[in-house]
């Protein structure tokens, strides 16, 4: 049997098919290791009948925020009760909370009642019409004492469970409510004295304590660059390569293109006309990535050479020139063409560079932030967190090598999850506690967003679900976003109040 109850949701996790706009790709990175945490309540699931049963006495009775085949209802704490539980709790490790609750016999004895109303609802008695009164005794005859017995207490779990964990209301995490009394205890304690007595777990908010409450302030990071990333180094490095069957080269950097060089370049073209409006881009005259070696110019158009010679490192050139009559496709003989060229190849490792400073930036103050607070992580909470890194490192591999159903079946059975959990034990807490830390900045500096920016954000987002035609939760999209924008905006503070300094090894 399965319940259900009113439990808080933390916002830490992310769904990996989740994305921003192009605006604001460079936050991309949030999303698998920034996540504020936060909480939203849930509405309680209803449900209706007593019937099978499923319990062992050896095990501990659990709750789920699901429910495959029960349909009991599940009463909210608004549910008056005829007595007043009695209930306390005990702190335990790992943020959890053990709550000790006894249902008195008043509450047991109401509950019995309604369960004899509901057997003699749907119950097909000889004898009886379906939904009139039933003797008790043959009721209890018919359907079985012991089986009444399971429904009373399976009906009392459900309509005080929410009663019982009012104590963390507002603390509790989504899905980790779990009644740890075996189910054969309760019947004992149940048959015995007329009332019932069980265990409830569950996993509260971290507390996060900082070594010193300014600890995050003025940090003092030292951010390790790769020289592999540096982009002149990196360019070299990568137009050597492309050219090393040509012979010898030597990497020029301090001039302008001359004739004998090669060089990469971004080509575009478009028609020229006084009506801007039957402007048209010219498919067959553009390339992106073009290996140009100027030896080979007569492959151009002509005059296309003259017009790049000079062109720098990064530089753009944008300059008209007509396709020749006898120039070889007929569709542009004699055409107007006004061409842009761009030298690519610096510019973009200049790119690749910017991108990976920033990320070993930010990875260097959130490692740094991470070793200033201490966390006793939940559980559930190092699972969730984990089996989300895990399944977005699944997606990835199955973007790359498109792994078949059994390789899928055999990375996705438990004991893969339980072996990456385990060996990424120290990655997953380290990330639990950045992300509890950026939280914990944000409402501490009463950092603010525009609501513009995350309107805009949001409208991007959908839009890209709808280019791409897949399923949204639009209230989960706007989680997301304000999480990805909070985690930048923290970001953004620290490096504005940190002594950062940049090494290269």
């Amino acid at each position: 049997m399965e319940l259900c109850t009113r439990t808080f949701k933390t916002s830490l996790f992310f769904n990996p098919s989740f994305s921003l706009s192009s605006s604001n790709s460079h936050l991309l990175r949030f999303n698998t290791t920034l996540k504020p945490f936060k909480f939203s309540s849930i509405n309680l699931s209803s449900f209706i009948q007593p019937s099978i049963y499923h319990h062992t006495s050896s095990s501990p009775f659990t709750i789920s925020a699901s429910s495959s085949s029960s349909s009991v209802e599940l009463y909210s704490e608004n549910d008056r009760l005829p007595a007043k539980l009695k209930v306390s709790e005990t702190p335990e490790s790992n943020s959890r909370v053990r709550l000790h609750v006894e249902v008195p016999p008043l509450v047991c004895e109401d509950c019995y009642q309604r369960v004899l109303v509901e057997f003699t609802k749907h119950a097909k008695i000889p004898g009886f019409r379906p939904g009139k009164t039933v003797p008790e005794s043959i009721l209890l005859g018919y359907v079985g004492i012991q089986n009444v017995q399971k429904a009373v207490i399976e009906a009392i779990l459900r309509r005080t469970l929410s009663h019982a964990v009012t104590t963390v209301t507002g603390r509790a995490l989504q899905d980790s409510v779990r009644i740890v009394t075996k189910f054969s205890e309760m019947e004992e304690t149940y048959s015995s004295h007329g009332l019932l007595r069980y265990e409830v777990i569950v996993d509260v908010a971290p507390e996060i304590k900082w070594i010193s409450d300014d600890a995050y302030k003025n940090l003092k990071v030292v951010v390790e660059i790769d020289s592999e990333i540096d982009a002149h180094i990196a360019s070299e490095k990568e137009f050597r390569r492309r050219y090393k069957s040509a012979g010898v080269l030597k990497v020029v950097t301090d001039r302008g293109l001359q004739v004998g060089d090669v060089v990469v370049l971004d080509i575009s073209a478009t028609t020229i006309d006084q009506d801007e409006s039957n402007v048209k881009s010219i498919p067959s005259a553009e390339s992106k990535g073009f290996n140009f070696d100027t030896d080979d110019s007569e492959i151009l158009v002509p005059g296309f050479l003259d017009s790049i010679i000079g062109i720098g490192r990064g530089e753009t050139k944008s300059f008209p020139i007509v396709f020749p009559e006898t120039w070889k496709q007929e569709n542009l003989c004699g055409v107007h063409a006004q061409f842009t060229v761009k030298e690519l190849l610096l510019q973009r490792f200049q790119e690749i560079e910017q991108t990976a400073r920033e990320q070993a930036t930010d990875n260097a103050i959130l490692d740094h932030v991470s070793k200033l607070v201490e966390v006793d992580i939940p559980q559930s909470l190092f699972e969730e967190q984990g089996r989300q890194l895990y399944g977005s490192s699944l997606l990835e591999m199955q973007t790359k090598i498109k792994l078949n159903e059994q390789q899928l079946a055999t990375l996705s059975s438990p004991k893969a999850v339980n072996e990456y959990l385990e060996h990424h034990r120290e990655n997953i807490k380290n990330l639990i506690k950045q992300n509890l830390a950026v939280g914990d900045i944000y409402r501490r500096e009463n950092l603010q967003l525009p609501t513009e920016d995350i309107v805009q954000e949001v409208e991007n987002s959908i839009a890209e679900f709808k280019r791409q035609k897949q399923e949204y939760d639009e209230e989960r999209v706007k989680e997301q976003v304000q999480e990805i924008l909070e985690g930048a905006k923290v970001l953004e503070w620290l490096k504005e109040h940190a002594d950062i300094q940049y090494i290269t090894r």
